[in-house]
């Protein structure tokens, strides 16, 4: 039999019983849109999971804190000290996959006057020669800071300063609003504001270097929210102003720049992060990362696109199921049709071909339909099933700002199309086999 010949009798076939076709096509799609959905759910908040993560950080940053906080094995959370120095800093350089690291100093006490106007916001003092390596935005002209241009600079984050300045004057609070390019700033230190040296200048740093940093793509950079000094100034900054005070607060100022509150280092690779940690403790300290709470939470995300796709994989078997029964009720209405083509001369693969062509048919056209109402829940759930979407991801994930609950990969549509197809060759193969094993004498006789 001839291939045009055997298609064209197999679409015959299926048009000429047109209601039960309908039915398990039907079947085939609820089975294909299940499975589609489900596992573009499961995608959905893997990504959404990712993403939120990478809102609040890199997943390559580990942090080693000078006062570490862990939970033990009861549930209980303990602080414990660490001795964060040069020295230390050098041990931990020397790790393999570290990319970059720097130490990090974090001064509440300063303010940026404008005159006698003053504004707070987070200074964030670091190595700038690793500003970059941390992936930290560039600055407006494309440039990033280094050491060479950071000498008695600040690096000003695109949220960091509002531009309005207060005073108080004794009676009440005065604003001004300041341009940030051109009118006079300096820096001001208050660690130990009543214990300056009344026989000493006040300490002022003068910001003639400033430059702005661009906003971040996903505007939760710590870069959009902080101002940067380089560490090297600010030590030379803090041991002028350590000057001004009394002898016995002068000692404990320059001794407090030998120790750093926090070393950060990024690594080259997502997947070495859980190794330099492994090493860091071998060092006898204590590091905190994302991905530490990331794996079980990515483990989690797996299983539940596992399970959404298991869902989805029942829902296509009982379409299996019934794509199995409407061949065999062929068979059973079609015994002497099946008797004719064998005394015609039909060989007996020519007959299996014709009831695994059908039920192929079948499989495919349900999944090419069931693709086409999958973009449609899909779309449905984007735009009216956030709520539903954010209850799923409550607790451990949380939901990334602008996050798609349904996403169709590329894949999906031919991985389904394909699978349907499959479904119904593979529910096909038996009752194909059935038929080729029909006498055809005993065929001929039946009515």
């Amino acid at each position: 039999m001839r291939i045009f010949d055997l298609i064209k009798m197999g679409l015959r076939n299926l048009l000429r019983r047109k209601a039960r076709t309908l039915l398990t096509v039907i079947g085939v799609i609820i089975g294909t849109v299940s499975i589609v959905v489900m596992i573009s759910v499961g995608i959905g908040m893997n990504e959404s999971f990712e993403a939120s993560v990478m809102q609040n950080g890199g997943m390559t940053i580990i942090q080693v804190s000078a006062d570490s906080w862990s939970e033990d094995e009861n549930g209980e959370w303990k602080q414990t000290k660490q001795n964060l120095d040069e020295k230390t800093l050098e041990s931990l350089r020397g790790i393999e996959h570290v990319r970059a690291i720097t130490p990090i100093i974090n001064n509440w006490n300063m303010q940026i006057f404008s005159g006698k106007y003053s504004t707070w916001t987070q200074f964030m003092i670091m190595d700038m020669d690793c500003y970059e390596g941390f992936g930290y935005p560039a600055l407006e002209d494309g440039t990033y800071p280094n050491k060479e241009n950071s000498r008695d600079a600040i690096f000003i984050g695109s949220q960091a300063i509002n531009g309005q300045f207060q005073y108080w004057d004794g009676r009440r609070s005065k604003t001004k609003d300041v341009d940030m390019d051109k009118d006079p700033l300096s820096i001001k230190m208050q660690d130990y504001q009543f214990q300056v040296n009344p026989r000493k200048k006040e300490f002022e740093a003068k910001l003639n270097n400033r430059y702005k940093i661009q906003a971040s793509e996903s505007g939760y950079s710590q870069a959009d929210y902080c101002c940067f000094i380089d560490i090297d100034t600010y030590k030379e900054w803090y041991t002028k102003y350590a000057n001004t005070l009394k002898i016995s607060d002068r000692k404990k100022a320059l001794a407090s720049l030998e120790k750093y509150e926090t070393i950060m280092l990024n690594v080259d690779n997502m997947n070495y992060v859980t190794e330099v940690q492994d090493e860091i403790e071998k060092l006898g300290l204590k590091s905190q990362s994302d991905m530490q709470y990331i794996e079980p939470m990515k483990e989690t995300a797996e299983m539940m696109e596992l399970v959404l796709g298991a869902i989805g994989a029942v829902a296509m078997l009982v379409s299996a199921i019934n794509i199995a029964n409407t061949m065999i009720m062929s068979i059973y209405e079609r015994t002497k049709e099946i008797g004719i083509m064998k005394v015609l001369g039909c060989k007996v693969g020519d007959v299996r071909k014709l009831f695994l062509f059908e039920a192929g048919i079948i499989g495919l056209i349900g999944g090419i339909v069931g693709i086409g109402l999958s973009y449609l829940a899909s779309w449905l759930l984007n735009t009216y099933g956030g709520q539903i979407f954010e209850s799923l991801m409550s607790g451990s994930m949380g939901v990334a700002e602008g996050s798609q609950f349904s996403v169709i990969p590329f894949w999906l549509p031919f991985f389904a199309a394909f699978f349907g197809m499959m479904v119904g060759v593979l529910s096909g193969f038996f009752p194909a086999l059935r038929a080729t094993k029909i006498s055809a004498i005993e065929a001929m006789k039946s009515e």
